[in-house]
């Protein structure tokens, strides 16, 4: 069995706006020799401790150099100056490069990381193997749509007049608020759009594990952190289809899915496989959101396939 190298030290500094400091919390599993995977975590107000405590080791053990970090601000790389801005995650990124003397490096980005993945791909090309987008988000706005679309159908079926008010409310509200945002996935998540629908042994198995050791222990959540987002960020809500279509021909574009990643609609599917073309696209069954857990070994065969 190739040996593997945990590398313990955890963190770097980087220079924020202001000139000051800030520590960021990385992890690199595998040997260095070996081609380099960033994973990119969802949020703003998540982390890498999921993906780093399920998958990033089993995928390092495949013969990759894969580092995880959390963002600046975010879970366990607390910093209460963090804007939450793209060019302080892209400012980032970089210097994780830089930390780990890496040139190149393939991107697995996860949720919100997938847009964060996408815009620096689209500054430095030449610094991405290929980027994977797993679960991520590529137009917001569709992605709200859908979900509140889809809950109404349901809520008017049922009669259910309350869930029908509180959704006419939510589409009152600015489409560019951190509050628009945080109620559609609330609605969401009331309605299991983030959950497989049969969970198997081995996902429960995965899923418990985590929660109950360290990692689990260390999801800490910034609830301050898509707030900041929304205020000082004026690309906070995108729709980065057009970027995509530039970027499949400079860097390979990967894509991954849950079919029941119920935040997604069909249309939104159907636009990424036509981007990313058939050979590079991949529905997963019985998979919702967090397909690295739902369906671990799945993720992990198609990932490497594809890098390799």
């Amino acid at each position: 069995m190739k040996r593997i190298i945990l590398f313990l030290c955890c963190v770097f500094t980087a220079q924020c706006m202001y000139g000051q400091t800030t520590t960021i919390y990385s992890k690199a599993y595998g040997e260095s020799k070996n081609p380099a995977i960033i994973f990119i975590h969802g949020g703003p107000r998540g982390n890498s401790t999921l993906f780093e405590g399920t998958t990033a080791l089993k995928i390092a053990e495949k013969g990759f150099y894969v580092i995880v970090y959390d963002r600046r601000g975010e879970g366990r790389s607390i910093d209460t100056t963090a804007t939450f801005t793209y060019r302080e995650a892209i400012a980032d990124l970089n210097n994780l490069y830089q930390k780990y003397r890496i040139k190149k490096a393939t991107l697995i980005a996860h949720s919100f990381g997938g847009l964060v993945g996408t815009l620096f791909t689209e500054q430095n090309p030449e610094k991405v193997t290929s980027l994977i987008l797993a679960g991520a988000l590529f137009s917001q706005q569709e992605t709200y749509d859908h979900i509140l679309g889809t809950t109404q159908k349901y809520y008017l079926a049922k009669k259910d007049s309350s869930m029908l008010y509180e959704i006419s409310e939510i589409q009152k509200l600015s489409k560019n608020s951190a509050e628009y945002r945080k109620q559609c996935y609330e609605i969401a998540s009331k309605n299991n759009y983030f959950k497989m629908p049969f969970p198997t042994k081995e996902a429960n198995e995965i899923r418990e594990e985590y929660e109950r050791g360290e990692y689990g222990r260390n999801n800490i959540r910034n609830d301050r952190a898509p707030i900041l987002f929304y205020q000082n960020e004026n690309k906070n809500n995108i729709d980065t289809k057009p970027i995509l279509k530039k970027l499949k021909k400079q860097v390979p574009l990967f894509a991954i899915y849950g079919q029941q990643d119920h935040i997604f609609s069909e249309k939104q599917f159907s636009d990424m496989k036509q981007i990313i073309q058939d050979q590079h696209f991949k529905i997963i069954d019985n998979c919702s959101h967090y397909l690295f857990v739902d369906q671990q070994e799945e993720f992990i065969d198609t990932v490497v396939k594809w890098i390799k």
